[in-house]
């Protein structure tokens, strides 16, 4: 284990992807703990499909595999997604959670047509856009590693610097507006970040699963606190565990999508948090359970020895 650990860090391209992959899980599974509480789960899935057709058309624009261009392609689609979404349910008895699917379903529809038309043209054996559909980090370059760097400082900056005002609005939006903090700028902004970390993301884990990468390590953070800067931390710290080991084995393996294996390390670390956690897990709630039954018919039995009388009475 420790040799194949020493070969995969003195390689400076697996490094560098690894280092991106890692700081990546973690700005994602901070900003994603604003979007778990917020209870929009799907809006993360709805953003990571909708970016498949932006990340298309700005390939057939360019004709260039660039992800500083893929992730303003992948950003603008994300917003049409989301103002589609505001649209359909403002205008229509059709609440969000469907507008949501329908969207997502939508633009994944569109992107796969497009995807499809540039993997048969003249460039298209060139484009790689396929890695995008489940994720290859070992297809990344230095400037995309640099890319996902900076995707990442800037999602963890941002949760530091606005840490107070997402608090509230995630928590208590109707208290927020009261003391005068603009609600609605702070939910935009909160969405845009969610759409940089799902646009950054989509090369390394793939629009099809990119959203795991949101709400998976926050939901397993969730279990082991009830102070949100310890969730915080925590969900940092197991997307980055997850993006780690995707990034990992998808480089040694090769031809292994990285998007797979990042979504089933991030849901093993959910079922140990959600089994081994010390207070919400469900060994120690069956621990604690059996404790309280075994407390009360050793009380109902030094009752009843104390007082033979009741204990004839209640029988």
């Amino acid at each position: 284990m420790l040799d194949w650990l020493i070969s995969l860090w003195s390689d400076p391209n697996t490094r560098w992807i690894l280092m991106g992959c890692t700081l990546l899980g973690l700005g994602s599974g901070v900003i994603g703990s604003f979007t778990f509480l917020r209870r929009e789960s799907l809006l993360g899935d709805t953003l990571a499909h909708a970016a498949l057709p932006g990340v298309c058309i700005a390939f057939m624009l360019h004709e260039v595999k660039s992800a500083s261009l893929f992730l303003i392609g992948a950003l603008a689609a994300g917003i049409a997604a989301v103002l589609c979404v505001s649209a359909i349910s403002r205008l229509t008895r059709i609440k969000s959670d469907a507008a949501m699917g329908i969207v997502l379903t939508f633009f994944f529809g569109i992107g796969t047509v497009m995807l499809t038309h540039i993997q048969h043209s003249g460039s298209g054996s060139q484009s790689g856009l396929d890695k995008y559909l489940f994720g290859q980090a070992a297809a990344m370059v230095t400037s995309d590693v640099y890319t996902l760097m900076g995707v990442s400082v800037l999602l963890v900056a941002a949760a530091i610097l606005l840490f107070k005002e997402f608090k509230l609005v995630s928590f208590d939006p109707g208290f927020a507006r009261g003391i005068g903090l603009p609600v609605s700028l702070l939910e935009h902004a909160m969405l845009i970040l969610t759409t940089v970390a799902v646009a950054a993301g989509i090369q390394a884990v793939g629009v099809v699963l990119v959203a795991a990468l949101l709400i998976t390590p926050a939901a397993a953070a969730r279990y082991w606190t009830h102070r949100l800067p310890v969730m915080l931390a925590f969900a940092g710290l197991f997307g980055a565990l997850s993006g780690a080991s995707g990034a990992a084995i998808s480089t040694l393996g090769g031809s292994i999508p990285t998007g797979p294996v990042t979504v089933l390390a991030a849901t093993l670390l959910f079922v140990i948090s959600m089994l081994l956690a010390p207070e919400r897990g469900l060994v120690a709630k069956t621990l604690r359970h059996r404790s309280m039954k075994a407390n009360y018919a050793r009380s109902a039995a030094e009752r009843s020895a104390l007082n033979p009388a009741e204990g004839g009475n209640s029988k």
